[in-house]
């Protein structure tokens, strides 16, 4: 079982109307409800794998409840910690005529200390029998930069892995505990920013005495930097066009990546099969946001992977240089 793990989930509303008129009241044509947030994003392409997956995290009043019966449709099981607040939703209203969309984002919620207490209790009876933990996306108010450090600890001593995907303090603090895979939010060059990706991050690279490996995102592809060295993956350059054009255009295909790397952390693939694995999956999420696997099988024999190549974990090491 793979627990995700989404501290700030988001019902996403979508208008659809004729034409918007501001400053008057508008006729709405159609209202489309779905769940946001990266865990839960994971979760669902996870289970289109067919990996038995729970969707766990805060969750609170009407929006919550509607996050859990889509997510219930969608035939995931969810264990979310209920909170006092609203969920935060994201409204997106789109103008048929103009083809323009306005969106709408509200406040994340305050989350008490007695609601951070009862999290803690929910996510940790989760942990018997869990294969993976994914703790990923932003902090809602209220809860303290440590987060997930602390989740990841209470992983670490169910003898848990944990892939760890967020940005700023809370990917500082969590990288801190060393999670089996680090996801900054933060993409490097092909020519290179490895080292100041990995600064401003708040983390290290892997060395020969193990630790968190990290994967860094870039215009070509991913950089895995791991205890073995450094592997790079990409598709060719024919492939890589529209996988560039998605990552602009695609909603959900950087949590398809990181959904793609969790079974291999879980089941200790070589690096080689996860790399082309997740690489291959990111690639083939469709405008819906969902994977295409008839791409995916075409893909995946394609992608290039290369590694590992020790050089520059040593001439960083002796020169800080990126």
């Amino acid at each position: 079982m793979i627990v995700t793990v989404t501290l700030n989930p988001a019902l996403h509303v979508d208008y659809e109307a004729e034409q918007i008129t501001l400053g008057a009241s508008n006729q709405i044509t159609r209202v489309r409800h779905r769940t946001g947030g990266r865990g839960l994003a994971v979760a669902r392409v996870l289970h289109t794998f067919g990996h038995d997956v729970i969707a766990a995290g805060l969750a609170g009043g009407s929006a919550g409840e509607t996050i859990r019966n889509e997510l219930a449709r969608a035939g995931i099981a969810t264990r979310f910690t209920r909170i006092g607040a609203e969920s935060r939703r994201v409204v997106a209203v789109c103008d048929g005529l103009r083809g323009t969309v306005t969106g709408f984002t509200e406040p994340a919620p305050y989350i008490t200390t007695e609601e951070l207490g009862r999290l803690a209790a929910d996510y940790r009876s989760l942990l018997d029998g869990a294969t993976a933990v994914v703790l990923c996306g932003s902090l809602p108010a209220g809860l303290p930069a440590e987060t997930y450090g602390s989740l990841a600890s209470y992983a670490a001593g169910a003898g848990v892995p944990v892939v760890l995907d967020a940005g700023g303090s809370a990917l500082h603090h969590g990288a801190a505990r060393r999670p089996e895979l680090v996801i900054p939010e933060l993409p490097v060059t092909d020519g290179g920013g490895r080292r100041a990706a990995l600064d401003a991050a708040g983390i290290s690279a892997p060395d020969a005495a193990g630790g968190s490996s990290v994967v860094l995102l870039t215009n070509r592809g991913v950089i895995a930097l791991t205890s073995e060295g450094e592997w790079s993956a990409e598709l060719p350059a024919t492939a890589m066009a529209s996988v560039l054009e998605s990552r602009n255009e695609v909603a959900g295909t950087r949590d398809a990546l990181v959904a793609g790397f969790v079974p291999g952390i879980a089941l200790a693939w070589s690096w080689p099969d996860t790399l082309r694995h997740a690489v291959a999956l990111a690639a083939s999420v469709i405008p819906s946001g969902e994977v295409d696997l008839a791409a995916y099988e075409e893909l995946l024999p394609l992608v290039e992977v290369t590694g590992p190549r020790a050089s520059w974990l040593a001439d960083s090491q002796r020169s800080g240089s990126g």
